[in-house]
């Protein structure tokens, strides 16, 4: 399960802006209470333009594996808050990827992202209206923010390459622990909006509007970036195993669910409101009363008979089979993969499932060293884990002309790293064979997909997908599972 990736996205997005001319700030992060890891801000203003600068490093555990992360994002701004341009840069063990953009002045934006050696450029506007960290600050200080006000903006997200819609409302003043250091500063809650979700943050502004404190409820955990000198910033961090707070308990042994239908009763954590799980061709929801859910999960099974590619004029399918940043299907190395995946094979059933086999073979490294690769990373390295053999197999699916997705969920273990009867966090991918969606697990292609997944979330791989489930993954129990 890639929290993580999200967690950085949020932590960038919620940016320190700075008042002085250069100057150099530290914070730290927090998972429930554990120091995870640092940030460090500076921010440099010319005559002629304004860098900001964040850094974040951060170290956590994936079943007993350390991972160390570092993402650089550097944004280019006048100093009036034009944007002129960014570069984010992420290494995550064997995974780097670098993106830049330069803004032209017909309001166009050149976009070069390079991956594992490859290199891909596109152009595409500006989103209208959309703010870079100095733009931000320089909002905040024109909306004076006072007690009762209330505001919307769109903010830029270098690492996924698209906006967010923003909305900032204004509390009162504060007294703010900053790690033993008692400050007043202002309240305010901030409401990043995506397609598929919404993320609410709550941060503390100082007069020039610097946040020295941000605080965020996220997958069932009270994540915190707090302001503090270089000394313990830079101090070490706690060891914090993600992976076991994305495990949910199951109220029985369910053993072997292919070929079942499952019935799942889930009840909603006190508080939590926000609690949404899709329906899907394999999965239908019926909301209950006193926050239950009842899932069922009843698989597709792909008919035979459907020739590829697919030559429908549904605008959801056909953006299904359109490359993106984690799914390059139009790269050549995917497309000679997705050849010999397939071979000859002109029926769209059978192809899925040799795709799906060809995946679970081709990706040697079954391991949870990556943080998020891509599918062209994936075919490069093949190494990783579930996300890895998800992207890889919807890139290959969409290569040869099938619509594909990717799925992110839970599914049924009987044990995993010492916990037993337990549904861990997962992803794999759906692809549209004879008018469905069917589900594919290139991580176990022999057993094929079940009735033990819980889908929590649909997309295209992106981190904005993530919005879709970080509201609900940490925040339910499952009561109860009728099998049949």
């Amino acid at each position: 399960m890639k929290a993580l990736k999200i967690l950085l996205v949020i932590l960038l997005c919620n940016s320190w802006g700075f008042a002085a001319e250069s100057e150099i700030e530290y914070g730290a992060v927090f998972a429930d209470g554990a120091k995870i890891g640092h940030m460090v801000h500076e921010r440099q203003a010319t005559a002629t333009e304004v860098r900001t600068t964040e850094t974040i490093h951060m170290a956590i555990a994936r079943g007993g594996m350390e991972l160390k992360i570092s993402v650089d994002s550097t944004a280019i701004e006048t100093p009036k808050g034009k944007p002129l341009g960014f570069e984010y840069v992420m290494n995550a063990a064997i995974m780097q990827q670098k993106i830049t953009g330069k803004v032209g002045p017909d309001g166009m934006l050149t976009v070069t992202t390079e991956v594992m050696g490859t290199t891909q450029t596109q152009k595409i506007p500006w989103p209208k209206g959309a703010l870079l960290p100095e733009g931000l600050r320089l909002l905040e200080l024109e909306k004076e923010m006072k007690e009762g006000a209330s505001f919307t903006a769109t903010i830029f997200e270098p690492s996924m390459v698209s906006a967010l819609e923003t909305t900032v409302n204004v509390g009162g003043k504060k007294q703010v622990d900053l790690l033993g250091r008692v400050v007043e500063l202002t309240e305010a809650e901030v409401v990043m909006k995506a397609p598929t979700g919404q993320m609410t943050v709550i941060t503390y502004l100082d007069k020039d509007m610097n946040a020295l404190k941000t605080v965020m409820e996220m997958l069932g955990m009270k994540l915190e970036l707090i302001a503090c000198d270089k000394e313990f910033a830079l101090s070490p961090n706690d060891v914090v195993d993600f992976l076991d707070k994305m495990l949910v308990l199951s109220p029985q042994t369910l053993g072997n669910l292919q070929n079942k239908t499952a019935e799942y009763t889930l009840i909603a954590k006190e508080n939590s409101t926000d609690v949404q799980f899709p329906t899907t061709n394999n999965q239908t929801v019926q909301r209950a009363v006193g926050g239950r859910f009842l899932v069922m999960v009843k698989p597709v099974k792909p008919s035979k008979g459907t020739k590829l590619p697919y030559r429908g004029k549904d605008p959801k399918l056909l953006e299904a089979l359109e490359p993106t940043p984690y799914l390059q299907c139009d790269q050549q190395e995917i497309k000679d993969l997705a050849g010999r995946a397939i071979g000859a094979t002109t029926d769209a059933a059978e192809a899925v499932k040799k795709i799906e086999a060809f995946v679970d073979q081709y990706v040697t490294g079954k391991d949870l060293s990556v943080g998020y690769a891509t599918a062209l990373e994936v075919a490069t390295s093949k190494q990783g884990d579930c996300t890895e053999h998800a992207v890889l197999t919807a890139a290959l699916c969409r290569a040869v002309g099938i619509p594909a997705r990717i799925v992110f969920g839970l599914i049924y273990v009987d044990e995993f790293l010492g916990h037993r009867n337990v549904f861990g966090g997962h992803a794999w991918t759906e692809a549209y064979v004879g008018g469905k969606w069917v589900g594919l697990d290139a991580t176990r292609s022999r057993e094929g997909f079940g009735a033990g997944y819980i889908t929590l979330g649909v997309g295209n791989g992106d981190p904005k997908d993530f919005f879709s489930m970080i509201n609900t993954l940490g925040y339910f129990t499952i009561d109860k599972v009728d099998v049949k």
